[in-house]
């Protein structure tokens, strides 16, 4: 382990996690729209609606990854939309991730109690009303775990945008093996660096759920 040479490829590194971060931020924010979206859709009486997200979810969640990368990279400036490496790349991310998020806020609908709904009619409040100051911040917070666990694995997919030419941490890292045939350093150091990645946002989504759960401590 030469660790001059990792101190020496250290700034290229830095430069490939600052484009992971970017296109995991940004497709990170975009899948949770879209999956909220998607989830006050899904809560329509409107069954087309319903069918149209749940076909979504399947879809995205029973086909590999790197292909909905190559089909948005590769295959939808057939049709005349085509996008930069690096957007190509914040769209595979949260569409992939926007399906499990979907899921993710689903179950925590699920986990409201029923009784929630009685007590919402009670104070007159409407279905809308009920749903968006009631029933969201309820299931959110239930699903938090689940949630970060996929904000994670965001992060962790980036590492595929290489197979496009995004350069990324992943790519500096077996662009510099290829030219300088130092693996073993290499890949340690970007194990490194989303290990971090990921200790961070696992403590950020640690102190958030501490603070959502504090009006029910000892409840």
């Amino acid at each position: 382990m030469d660790f001059a040479y990792i101190l020496r490829a250290l700034p290229d590194l830095l430069g490939g996690a600052q484009v992971t971060l970017s296109v995991s931020a940004l497709a990170i924010l975009l899948s949770l729209i879209i999956a909220l979206l998607a989830s006050l859709l899904r809560s329509t009486r409107l069954r087309p609606a319903s069918y149209l997200v749940t076909g979504y979810v399947e879809l995205i969640r029973g086909t590999p990854y790197l292909v909905q990368i190559f089909f948005i990279f590769y295959g939808l400036p057939a049709i005349g939309l085509k996008l930069s490496v690096f957007w190509s790349g914040v769209a595979a991310l949260s569409v992939w991730a926007s399906a499990f998020h979907i899921e993710n806020i689903r179950a925590g609908v699920a986990a409201v109690p029923p009784g929630v709904g009685d007590a919402s009619a009670s104070l007159g409040l409407g279905r809308w009303h009920h749903g968006l100051f009631v029933v969201l911040p309820i299931a959110l917070r239930a699903a938090l775990p689940s949630i970060m666990n996929t904000v994670v694995s965001t992060v962790k997919n980036s590492a595929y945008l290489q197979a496009i030419g995004l350069v990324e941490l992943t790519f500096v890292a077996v662009e510099r093996v290829a030219y300088e045939l130092r693996a073993i350093e290499m890949f340690a150091s970007i194990c490194v660096l989303y290990l971090m990645c990921v200790f961070f946002i696992s403590g950020l989504g640690s102190i958030l759920q501490r603070r959502l759960d504090r009006p029910y401590v000892g409840r």
